[in-house]
């Protein structure tokens, strides 16, 4: 009985041990139930919507690009791609054989496709072909039963209006590159293009716009099922450009018969940039839709004639005789001459060896308004002789040159403004005084660009205000120059004198750009010749006769320059035109530009009846 006892209360006890245990076990699995179904179910719940839900991306429609008259330069079209999806083929390069016959497919198409089929999963799309016009897209709606798998997809692609003629100002879209990679996703897109170089680059982000994105039902493998929701982004804003694209097409026709040329037009008091233009150019149509191949953009690169480059910003070039205008103010501005005395040109100068004048025989006794009238080298190498290189350098700066000015585009360069200091940390060498002469007429170190010789000239013809350059258009009040830009601080006796000078040039019969003159009484310009060399000339040249530009290979030809500015009275417009190898400024670049100049004019691109247009097109203002 005892024994009975003892076994049944050793049983009591393990089932008490079992149940407890039983019970302990089924509070822990309570727990972790209660743990996953309610303190936890928000986060399981979101990793279930991530593995059925999938959000996309959508591209934002990119900001166009407007002249300063509201015309479209840069838009969006309608971009239609044929698709396929390898799941919904049975056999792919037997449909790949058929599409062949539909649109062009070369052995690169083919083999991309084969390769991007390959890599990605059989429902995911994969792009064949892109920007098919409408003949090809109506060719494979009728053939559709026999191309299982091959579908039409609509999207956008940029489009440049004016194709060349507008290039080097717009700049480009293209592909993105791995190192322009920033960590925003819509750089990570397939086939998403950015701006590459001029506004485009420069306005990239103001022009991309904000991504949408759109939430799909995908099943376990991320096939899609429905879309659930779409949320929109937002485009990308428009830009307004102070160019007029009319003017800028009559520049670029004009320049389109020279070799290598650019050339810029702006309005004096407001800094507006309402035309420039570069030769050789490209087609930045064939970057947004992809039709560079490698070999293509390796010739444009290694070309000598540097399509690629917009010259009028980045081409550095010894301004020649248009320096002189720069010379002469600093001339004046240092006390130190006075305009009205002589000097005896014979045709060149001596200085440790002899300065020679562009005349061989001299212009005999000359001043300085008629020395730029006739562009005396001779009178220049004195005056520069008196002035010095440190007053010359002070001047040049103060018009615009030897620094970049500000431009909103990428690939503005400095030029340069050589001084002593200068010299001395280049080259370790000491500064000569025959460099001073050569810098007197615009040779020797000095170098500058098309767009800084515009400016030159622009704050020479405005009265001496430091107008800045500018392609982004702004507020359309009416500018008051005294009040809104600051003074140079050069006297306005000294402006006087240069700009008589540049009178003379164009509408007196012995100045260098004479019959480039505009004869409209109400038009016409003021304006100095640059003919600078690329080679120096032998002394057994010269006594034996300096060989004519037509006569030598074309890269040892000089470049021919022009500056102006038109009316004569109350200036409105100022241009300058390089032409590369072009020869004389006089009988080259002068006629461009008083082409321009009459063009400019009879449009009056910034006058109140174009005020009108502009704020009917852009508004009051357009701050950017």
């Amino acid at each position: 009985m005892h024994r009975e006892n003892l076994r049944h209360k050793n049983f009591t006890r393990r089932a008490a041990i079992l149940g407890a245990g039983q019970f302990a076990i089924f509070a822990v699995l309570t727990g972790r139930i209660y743990q996953l179904q309610v303190l936890e179910s928000d986060r399981y719940k979101l990793q279930a919507d991530d593995n059925r839900i999938n959000v996309r991306l959508l591209p934002p429609p990119r900001g166009r690009i407007f002249d300063r008259f509201g015309t479209l330069l840069g838009g969006n079209r309608e971009n239609y791609q044929v698709i396929v999806v390898a799941e919904n083929t049975p056999d792919i390069e037997q449909t790949l054989a058929v599409l062949g016959h539909l649109i062009p497919l070369d052995e690169k198409d083919l083999l991309r496709i084969r390769r991007d089929v390959a890599k990605r999963s059989p429902f995911v799309p994969v792009t064949v072909r892109e920007h098919l016009d409408w003949r090809e897209v109506a060719r494979l709606q009728v053939h559709a039963p026999d191309l299982p798998g091959i579908s039409i997809d609509v999207g956008q692609s940029r489009e440049y209006v004016y194709g060349l003629q507008a290039a080097h100002v717009l700049g480009y879209v293209a592909i993105v590159a791995e190192e322009e990679l920033t960590g925003d996703p819509l750089l990570s897109l397939p086939g998403f293009r950015i701006g590459k170089n001029g506004v485009e680059k420069a306005y990239e982000e103001r022009l991309r716009g904000k991504a949408g994105t759109t939430q799909l039902e995908v099943n376990a493998v991320g096939r899609i099922r429905r879309e659930l929701s779409r949320e929109e982004g937002l485009p990308g804003r428009d830009v307004h450009l102070t160019i007029d694209m009319r003017l800028q097409a009559f520049m670029y026709d004009r320049i389109a018969d020279e070799t290598s040329a650019s050339a810029v037009v702006i309005d004096v008091d407001r800094g507006d940039i309402l035309a420039m233009a570069s030769k050789p150019t490209f087609d930045p149509n064939q970057f947004a839709k992809g039709e560079f191949s490698n070999d293509t953009w390796r010739t444009l690169a290694r070309d000598p004639l540097a399509p690629m480059t917009n010259k009028a910003i980045s081409g550095n070039y010894a301004p020649g005789s248009t320096f002189k205008i720069a010379v002469a103010l600093a001339g004046l501005e240092s006390g130190l001459i006075d305009p009205s005395e002589k000097v005896y040109c014979r045709g060149f100068i001596e200085l440790g060896r002899k300065f020679h004048c562009w005349k061989k025989h001299g212009h005999g006794w000359i001043n300085l308004v008629e020395g730029l009238q006739q562009s005396c080298d001779v009178y220049f190498y004195e005056l520069a002789k008196q002035s010095g290189i440190d007053r010359i350098a002070e001047t040049a700066n103060q018009l615009g040159l030897g620094h970049a000015l500000g431009i909103e585009i990428p690939g503005e360069q400095d030029g340069l403004i050589p001084t002593p200091g200068w010299k001395l940390a280049m080259t370790g060498d000491k500064w000569q005084k025959g460099e001073t002469l050569n810098a007197g007429i615009g040779q020797g170190f000095v170098l500058a660009t098309p767009l800084q010789l515009a400016v030159m000239t622009a704050r020479v013809a405005n009265g001496g205000y430091a107008v800045k350059p500018r392609l982004i258009h702004g507020a359309l009040e009416n500018s008051s120059v005294g009040l809104e830009l600051p003074s140079l601080g050069i006297a306005e006796a000294s402006l006087k004198l240069v700009r008589e000078g540049m009178r003379l040039v164009t509408n007196h019969p012995r100045g260098t750009a004479f019959r480039s003159r505009i004869r409209d009484k109400g038009m016409k310009m003021a304006g100095k010749t640059g003919t600078s060399q690329v080679r120096r000339i032998t002394t057994h040249e010269r006594e034996t006769g300096v060989i004519k530009n037509e006569k030598r290979p074309w890269v040892e030809r000089d470049h021919a320059l022009f500056v102006g500015y038109a009316p004569l009275v109350d200036p409105r417009y100022a241009a300058a035109v390089v032409v590369e190898h072009g020869g004389s400024g006089s009988k080259v670049a002068a006629p461009i530009a008083r082409d321009l100049l009459i063009e400019t004019q009879k449009r009056d691109p910034t006058g109140e009846s174009a005020r009108e247009w502009i704020a009917a097109a852009v508004g009051p203002t357009n701050k950017s």
